[in-house]
């Protein structure tokens, strides 16, 4: 698929057909986002995937803060992907200084170009994902049996789309770019 039709194309997937995601077709995805640009190549960017519909349960029932839509989409996922970042070196220098202003905001970054990264893999290899961003991340950090030293910057639900939705109005160019 060429990559402006890609990210043309590509949909938050909320529904999902019960069928299993290969995991050697979710290896390539990650071997995809392994490409993403991150703070001077630190690559602190990790994916749990978890197939297992108990974990996925306990996750939905106790980690997305009463928020119900996101309960009934990882319900309905067959994978859902926990994005971690390793904390405390994107951002950093070697003597553990903020590098900018930004301090450790750049790991946030860095995890965000890689789930992005990560969702446009999967819809070009046929499935459909959805971000989710209302969840306790301590919470799914515990279920998960997180390593120290890492935190959870996301949620990825994926599977097969089971829904087509139409794209959602955009901005106008001129709206969002200023030169000067």
């Amino acid at each position: 698929m060429e990559t402006l039709k890609c990210i043309e194309t590509r949909r938050s997937i909320r529904k999902f057909k019960a069928q299993q995601v290969p995991q050697e077709l979710m290896r390539e995805i990650v071997a995809a986002a392994a490409f993403t640009p991150s703070w001077k190549n630190t690559q602190v960017t990790r994916y749990t995937v978890i197939e297992n519909a108990d974990m996925k349960a306990k996750i939905a029932d106790e980690a997305t803060l009463g928020f119900e839509h996101n309960k009934g989409i990882i319900g309905s996922a067959p994978a859902l992907v926990v994005v971690t970042m390793v904390h405390g070196r994107s951002g950093f220098e070697r003597d553990g200084s903020y590098s900018t202003s930004k301090e450790d905001r750049w790991e946030v970054f860095d995890a965000g170009l890689a789930t992005q990264t990560f969702s446009l893999a999967a819809h070009e290899k046929g499935l459909g994902s959805v971000i989710l961003g209302i969840f306790d991340e301590d919470k799914v950090a515990e279920i998960i049996g997180l390593d120290e030293g890492q935190k959870v910057a996301a949620l990825v639900a994926v599977g097969y789309a089971d829904e087509a939705p139409e794209a959602p109005k955009r901005k106008s160019v001129d709206e969002l770019v200023k030169f000067i």
